[in-house]
């Protein structure tokens, strides 16, 4: 059996990716429709611009691809899981995928919930470090073999069913895999960070 510690420590560094600058496709900077151009004020109204994945993806495809998309985060919001742990699963699914457009809005998101970064920062150290409790390692053992193997081993899942109801146990299947359908859409044009979340300075 694969230690918790040394599953933590076997995730590629995003850091350490090195890849062109731009996207694959040119940004749409002045969209067709109505429906899009509202998409762009939206997203300038919460977040400061038009994140990228909207001028590069959404502004080609049909508006029903946009609209699949954003029905994923009104989803999330059903689950039971607690919303600290639903986060720690996405942020290590885009970390193990090395999406960085996905690692830095993630954080965003964490920062706007006012959840505890020094276990954001720390996830890449789950488990060793007394900021995850029991639950949560064994939620990010199961998340980190399922993402990085594309399989499981039967006593990371039996460690999962140990602190999860069944129902929480295909929410994190469900985390997991839409996540993927973020990471993947933004790897496969080449779409990183828009640079969203400036972690707080160090003392």
């Amino acid at each position: 059996m694969t230690p918790p510690a040394q599953i933590a420590t076997s995730i590629p560094s995003a850091a350490a990716t090195t890849l062109p600058d731009e996207p694959f496709l040119a940004a749409i900077e002045n969209p067709s429709g109505p429906m899009r151009k509202l998409l762009y004020r939206m997203s300038r109204r919460q977040y400061g611009r038009v994140l990228t994945p909207l001028k590069v993806f959404v502004a080609r495809m049909p508006l029903a691809f946009g609209k699949f998309v954003g029905r994923i985060s009104q989803l999330d919001r059903k689950l039971t899981l607690p919303r600290e742990i639903a986060m720690l699963v996405r942020e290590q699914v885009a970390r193990i995928n090395v999406c960085l457009f996905c690692i830095d809005i993630g954080r965003y998101f964490t920062f706007q919930a006012s959840m505890n970064q020094a276990k954001f920062d720390a996830i890449d150290q789950y488990g060793s470090s007394p900021l995850f409790s029991g639950a949560e390692r064994a939620a990010l053992d199961y998340v980190t073999e399922l993402t990085r193997d594309k399989k499981v081993k039967p006593e990371t899942f039996a460690r999962l069913a140990s602190h999860y109801s069944e129902r929480q146990i295909c929410e994190i299947v469900w985390l997991v895999a839409t996540e993927h359908v973020y990471n993947i859409s933004n790897i496969g044009l080449n779409i990183h960070s828009d640079l969203l979340c400036t972690p707080p300075k160090r003392p």
